[in-house]
This record gives C-alpha cells, sequence and structure tokens, in this order.
C-alpha cells in the first residue's frame, strides 16, 4: 500500500461505488480499520500451537480449512501491551500475505464501514503511539486508523526477500567442530538398517500396558494414534476385541492386552470412554489384510537391537495359550543387565487373528484380499513411494506441541540417561553428550535450541523429576555417518500422513525457515484420528539434514521471547 489510503484501497478493489470498504476492530484500547479486500474471514480464537523461533507476537499455528496459519497478537505487533486474556469477543482476522494465509488476534469486531475517499485523512504524524510506517490513513467516519498490513506484517516475520541458503547437502566433517565432533565412523550406527559392525539391527516400537513393556516391529506399525473417547462395542465378542474406531472414514479394529494377557480386568470400553491419555498402535498385519489397532497406556521408546538378543519364547511357555502372541522375548538392556529388562515382541501376524474376528462382524476386513480401502502404509525406508503412498514421521512432543522427523533419518529413540556428561566450550545448546553402543554423539537440548521455555524442573524433564515421572526422551537422528541426539520431552509414535496433507511451514523467521520447512495438518475428523477431545492436529515437522549441521545451528539467528 501507498501513503494515500484511497489510491492504495482503489488497486486491491476494494471501491465500489465510489465507497470504500473496511473491517473495523478494537486492539488495547484502539479502533483499526482493514481493507476489506484483503480479510478472508473472521472466526472465533481457534486452538493454538506454538511454533518456535518466531517473533515475540507470534501466538502460534491455528488449523484454518487444511492450512497452518501463523496467528499474531496485533497489540504486541503494533507495540501495546500484548498478552491480554482472550474473552467471548476476542477474534482472529485472516487476511492474505504474500500467498500465505495469516491470522490477526483482535479484541473484538466493531464492524464494517464504508467510506468515501475523499474522508479519509493521510497520516502525517503518529497516531495513538503506532509509528506511521504501518498507517494507511485516518477514516473521518470511524474514526478509524487504518493498518497498512503489509508492512505491519513484514515487520514481525523479516524480509521476505532474504534468500535462504541452498547448501543443504550432507554435512561435512567440520561440521561437527563446534563441538569438538567429527562424524560418527562408516561402522558405526549409521545406514538404514543402524547396523554395526555389520550386523543388522532389527528396530522394535516399544510400548507400555499395565506396568509391562511390550513391543512391534518398526516395519509392521503403520501409525500410532490417540486413542478415542468411545469404541463401538460388537455383540458377543470376547473381552479383548473392544470393537472398531473409525480413522479416515473406515473402521478400525481394536485389541486390547490387558485382557489379551490377563494383565488387568477391563479396558474401560464401558459407558465412560477410554482412559485419557492412551494410544492406538496401528499394525499391518499383513499383505491384502486390513490394518488392527492395539490399545496401549503409553509409547515409550523405538531401539534397534541386536537380533541375538531377541530369544525364542520358552518352550514351555509357548504351549500356553496366553503366549502364542508373542514372537519373542528381548533384552533390552543389551544382555548386560542380567536381564533386568525384558520386553515382550508380539506377532502382527497372531494379532491379525483378533482383529479379524471383529472385523468380519462390523464389515470392515474384506475377505476378497482387496484391501481394506486405507491409504497404502508407507515402506519401512520411509521413501515417499508412488502412487500417493503417505510419508511416515517419528513424532515427539515437546513445550506441548508435536513435531515430526522421518522415519528413515531416525535410528532410535532412548530414555533419557539419568547424568549426562556434559561439554566445555560447546554451544549453549548442546547440552552434552552420550555414550551409545561405543560411540560418543552430542545432545541438543531443543528447548534451547528452539528458544522454548525451560522444563519445569519438577516435571521429570530434566531428569530429576519425582519417580515415576516421565523423564523425556532421546531422538537419535543419523545420516552419512553423522550422529546426534534430540532431547525432547516424549514420544507420540509413528505416524503416517499422505502427501495432500503436508505443505510448507509458514515462514516466521529465517531460524525457523531452516529448521521447520514443512508442517502436517490433520483434520479433526480423522486423518490420522485427532486427539481424544476430536481437536485437529498440527505436526511440525523439522528438516534432519539441519539437525545434523552443527555450524549453522550455532550461527541460527534467534530472536528473544
Amino acid at each position: 500500500m501507498t501513503a494515500v489510503a484511497g489510491e492504495a484501497t482503489r488497486e486491491t478493489g476494494g471501491e465500489t461505488d465510489g465507497g470504500l470498504d473496511f473491517v473495523t476492530v478494537t486492539v488495547a484500547g484502539l479502533r483499526l480499520a482493514l481493507p476489506l479486500p484483503a480479510v478472508r474471514a473472521v472466526i472465533r480464537l481457534p486452538e493454538l500451537v506454538r511454533i518456535p523461533l518466531g517473533p515475540p507476537s507470534l501466538d502460534g499455528l491455528a488449523h484454518w480449512h487444511g492450512d497452518a496459519v501463523p496467528v499474531l497478537d496485533l497489540a504486541a505487533a503494533l507495540g501495546r501491551p500484548g498478552g491480554a486474556e482472550p474473552t467471548r469477543e476476542t477474534r482472529v482476522v485472516l487476511v492474505w500475505h504474500r500467498s500465505q494465509p495469516v491470522g490477526l488476534r483482535v479484541d473484538a469486531m466493531a464492524g464494517i464501514l464504508r467510506s468515501d475517499p475523499d474522508r479519509i485523512d493521510p497520516v502525517t504524524q503518529e497516531e495513538g503511539g503506532l509509528d506511521p510506517a504501518m498507517l494507511d490513513g485516518l477514516l473521518r467516519d470511524g474514526p478509524a486508523t487504518i493498518l497498512k498490513l503489509d508492512a505491519l506484517i513484514d515487520r514481525q516475520f523479516g524480509d521476505p526477500a532474504e534468500a535462504e541458503r541452498t547448501d543443504r547437502g550432507t554435512a561435512s566433517a567440520a561440521s561437527l567442530a563446534v563441538a569438538g565432533f567429527g562424524p560418527v565412523p562408516a561402522g558405526g550406527t549409521g545406514g538404514a538398517g543402524g547396523a554395526k559392525g555389520g550386523i543388522d539391527r532389527k528396530a522394535l516400537l516399544v510400548f507400555e500396558v499395565a506396568g509391562q513393556e511390550f513391543a512391534l516391529p518398526v516395519d509392521r506399525v503403520r501409525e500410532v494414534l490417540p486413542a478415542p473417547r468411545e469404541v463401538a462395542r460388537m455383540a458377543r465378542s470376547k473381552a479383548h476385541l473392544l470393537g472398531v474406531m473409525a480413522v479416515r472414514d473406515r473402521l478400525l479394529p481394536l485389541v486390547g492386552l490387558r485382557a489379551l494377557f490377563g494383565l488387568e480386568a477391563g479396558e474401560g470400553h464401558q459407558s465412560s470412554g477410554l482412559a485419557a491419555g492412551r494410544r492406538v498402535v496401528v499394525v499391518r498385519s499383513g499383505s491384502g489384510q486390513a490394518p488392527v489397532g492395539v490399545l496401549v497406556d503409553e509409547v515409550r521408546e523405538i531401539l534397534r537391537l541386536d537380533p541375538a538378543l531377541i530369544d525364542p519364547v520358552p518352550p514351555l511357555l509357548a504351549r500356553e495359550p496366553e503366549f502364542e502372541d508373542l514372537d519373542g522375548i528381548a533384552r533390552a538392556d543389551g544382555g548386560s543387565g542380567g536381564g533386568r529388562r525384558l520386553v515382550s515382541v508380539l506377532s502382527a501376524e497372531r494379532l491379525f487373528r483378533h482383529g479379524a474376528a471383529i472385523g468380519a462382524e462390523a464389515g470392515a476386513a474384506e475377505a476378497d484380499g482387496q484391501g481394506d480401502g486405507m491409504e497404502p502404509a508407507q515402506p519401512a525406508n520411509g521413501s515417499n513411494g508412488t502412487g500417493g503412498a503417505g510419508e511416515r514421521f517419528v513424532v515427539f512432543r515437546l513445550a506441548g506441541a508435536e513435531y515430526g522427523l522421518p522415519v528413515s533419518a531416525v535410528r532410535e529413540v532412548l530414555r533419557r540417561p539419568d547424568s549426562i556428561t556434559p561439554l566445555p566450550n560447546a554451544p549453549d545448546f548442546v547440552a552434552g553428550v552420550l555414550t551409545l553402543r561405543g560411540e560418543v554423539l552430542p545432545l541438543i537440548d531443543q528447548r534451547r535450541l528452539l528458544n522454548l521455555p525451560a522444563a519445569d524442573s519438577g516435571s521429570g524433564l530434566s531428569g530429576t523429576g519425582p519417580a515415576g515421572l516421565e523423564r523425556g526422551r532421546v531422538v537419535v537422528v543419523g545420516r552419512d555417518g553423522l550422529l546426534v541426539g534430540l532431547l525432547v520431552d516424549g514420544l507420540s509414535g509413528l505416524l503416517t500422513v499422505q502427501a495432500e496433507r503436508i505443505g510448507p511451514a509458514p515462514a516466521v523467521s529465517a531460524a525457523q525457515r531452516r529448521l521447520i520447512r514443512r508442517v502436517a495438518t490433520l483434520d479433526a475428523a480423522g486423518d490420522a484420528a485427532g486427539d481424544a477431545a476430536g481437536a485437529a492436529r498440527l505436526i511440525l515437522l523439522m528438516d534432519a539434514d539441519s539437525l545434523l549441521d552443527m555450524d549453522r545451528l550455532a550461527d541460527l539467528p534467534v530472536t528473544p521471547r
């Protein structure tokens, strides 16, 4: 827009029969006007997901019509005291800015106003304490101050013409020099299989049910979803056959491990609904077979183990019916802990038999072998595949938001160690080092790197919280001989996201554009089932190559919050 509001609005098509239309709002005691042609919608304040490395005025991301929309606190963007508690009148005005929607949080709507161009005065001095560079004129009929939206939003998000670095190739040996590291040897845990010394390690997703640990091969896990509030129970079915849940408008048979293994009476499928916080591990049973959901209490970690550490079920137990669903027992302590930590490895094929008992009754399983109508599962190597197949991500939690990394880049997910060895003279975001099967790797504190608030010292995320609370997790990322650990709050699980649900992340800062390039937007109706309360999910997808380049991480332009 130019300094003359009438000319600027005529250029955007806002003039009708000589009049100019504006949406008027109130913000921090000010009455402001936004040209009507720039306004796409006005909505109630939605649930927001915080995006890191943004300006102080950024409230977070909202899910709107399949888009991830950054929402600014307009009062803070104008230099007025921001952060006021929302009220029933709080609204978000959605405008279009440089090919992406942007939301502006306002205190209330005032209305729609039409004004003649000759009743718009130019801005000659500071009005109401506002910078004249962000103003486009004064409406006498309001009275209201016209905002220059492009100048206002550009000031928050930085110069859009800033050239983004294109050297996203493999990090060199000097990439970790700032932290005193060289590349992990080729025989380390790099490579698609996480092999070491020629060992093809088996990747297992570990979860907890009634205080006991179970696992399924990662290549048999399609995704991990929040448990629904209610499950449709099938008549005359066994106690462990909980019923069916809706996923992407299809029916998913649901098996309860508590009842299957006699761990505890009941699965919570009564009228009270499933317990909050539980997860459903969606298992790919086999070619042409419908997926099966396994209800679990918590997803714990992803381990890559030497197959020699996965023992068969002892013959004496194998004869018992309750053990026929096990493929083996893994010594998750690496065989060095005297067998103190044992994980039961489930058989995906035999779990399908339970799901088929429900699926046949519900009409979900198709006996003709044509599949279940759900999107094809992503191959275990994490490639995009063809024909619109989804992309698989390891999803983790951090400061109340969900983040994802491609399965192909994640070597394993571990419990956070009780203590971390500090590294002198390392960048602030390097918490220390960790030894993993004889290899030393740097640990990146994701909260420091992304400029997020420090974890509550009593939450257990610092590794020193009260017993029984989650300590956090270490996501081990590796590629081409480089290996780093990311400290996160917890593991959500695996997720298959269709290509049409993945788009570019809104560009709110140069640092964010470098680390978070894409975002997955999942509808409440269940493109990936939504959470237990039915809210939509936004998952920020991080760039693995950028996380492995320590030189560039140390050079990130971070905006203080």
